[in-house]
C-alpha cells in the first residue's frame, strides 16, 4: 500500500479516536502506520528539508484539519479526543473525509478562507484538491526554484574561463571548511608538467594533509574511467592518498565503479552536485528573499 496523503488519513484517524478516549500523537502515528501497512523505509522517509518524517507531517495536518473542523479537540499538548460532532459524523458512515467535505463546518471555513491581505480567491479550491500538506507544497516549490538556480549556475560555469573555474573549485572547497582562508588554504596550479593535478588544497588549517584536485570544465562529454585512472596515477606520483575530481559534466558508470575498487580515497563531484554545493555554501549566489516557519513556543506557555 502506497503512503497515504493527508486527506486519506483523516477518516482512519477519526475512527481511531471513536472510543472517546484521549490519545497521544505518537500512539496515533504508530496505529495509522500499521493500519496503512507502511514499510520501515516509508515510516522513516523525510521531507526534503530533513526536518520531519513525511508520514508524521501528514498525520499532523490531518489532525489539525479535524481539530479546526471541531471533529477533534485537544485538551492539552499532543493529546486529542473525538468530539460529539466527530461521533455524529462517524455515525453517518462517510466513505472518506476530505478538505472539501470539511467545508460544511463554519469553523473550518474560517480557518482556510483567504485573509484580507492576501486576497487569494483560489485558496479554498487549492486546499480542496491538494494532496500535499502545506510543508510539502512549500518544499516542493523551493526544490523547483533551487533546481532552476543550479541549472543556471552550471550554464554560467560552463561559459566561464578555465582559470576562473579552477579558482571557483578551490574557493568552494574553502567554504566547505577545508584549509581556512583563501590565502593559505589552497592554490590553483597549472604546471606544464603537473601530471594531471589542477589544484591543491589543505585538508585542515594546519596543513597536516593535502587533497589534490582535478577540475574539468566539460559540457556534455562524460568523464570516463581512463581520466580517473590517470588522476589516480598522478596521485601516486605525489604520494597522495586523497583526491577530488570535479567536472561540470557527469561521470560514466565505469568511472564511478572504478573509484569503489581502489584503496585511495577519490571523491567524484559532477556538475549537478557542484551547482548544489554552490547553492548550499552561498558561492556565486545571493539571498533575495527569506521566509521563516515558526511554531508555538511551549516553554513560553509553561507546558
Amino acid at each position: 500500500m502506497a503512503m497515504p496523503n493527508y486527506q486519506e488519513i483523516m477518516l482512519p484517524l477519526l475512527r481511531f479516536t471513536a472510543d472517546g478516549l484521549e490519545h497521544s500523537f505518537r500512539e496515533t502515528v504508530e496505529h495509522l502506520a500499521n493500519e496503512f501497512k507502511l514499510t520501515n523505509e516509508e515510516r522513516q522517509a523525510l521531507l526534503p528539508s530533513g526536518a520531519q518524517e513525511v508520514f508524521n507531517n501528514r498525520v499532523g495536518w490531518a489532525k489539525t484539519y479535524l481539530i479546526k473542523a471541531k471533529l477533534l479537540e485537544s485538551p492539552r499538548r499532543s493529546i486529542f479526543k473525538i468530539t460529539d460532532r466527530g461521533q455524529k459524523l462517524l455515525k453517518e458512515s462517510p466513505k472518506q473525509i476530505t478538505a472539501s467535505s470539511l467545508r460544511q463546518f463554519d469553523e473550518f471555513l474560517d480557518f482556510v478562507k483567504p485573509t484580507k491581505d492576501d486576497g487569494d480567491t483560489d485558496a479554498l479550491e487549492e486546499i480542496d484538491h491538494s494532496q500535499a500538506t502545506p510543508e510539502e507544497v512549500l518544499e516542493s516549490a523551493y526544490q523547483k526554484i533551487r533546481k532552476a538556480l543550479a541549472q543556471d549556475l552550471l550554464t554560467r560555469i560552463k561559459s566561464s574561463h578555465p582559470s576562473f573555474f579552477e579558482r571557483l573549485v578551490v574557493e568552494l572547497l574553502v567554504k566547505m571548511g577545508y584549509g581556512g582562508s583563501i590565502q593559505d588554504a589552497g592554490k590553483a596550479t597549472r604546471y606544464t608538467n603537473d601530471e594531471g593535478i589542477d589544484g591543491i588544497i589543505k585538508e585542515d588549517k594546519l596543513g597536516l594533509d593535502v587533497i589534490y584536485v582535478q577540475a574539468k570544465r566539460w559540457d556534455n562529454q562524460p568523464v570516463g574511467r581512463p581520466e580517473i585512472q590517470s588522476f589516480v596515477g598522478a596521485l601516486d606520483g605525489q604520494r597522495a592518498n586523497k583526491g577530488i575530481f570535479i567536472t561540470t559534466s557527469r561521470f560514466a558508470e565505469n568511472a564511478v565503479a572504478y573509484v569503489k575498487t581502489i584503496t585511495k580515497k577519490v571523491i567524484l563531484i559532477d556538475g549537478e552536485q557542484l551547482a548544489n554545493y554552490m547553492v548550499d555554501y552561498g558561492l556565486g549566489v545571493s539571498t533575495f528573499a527569506s521566509y521563516e516557519l515558526k511554531r508555538i513556543d511551549n516553554d513560553y506557555f509553561g507546558e
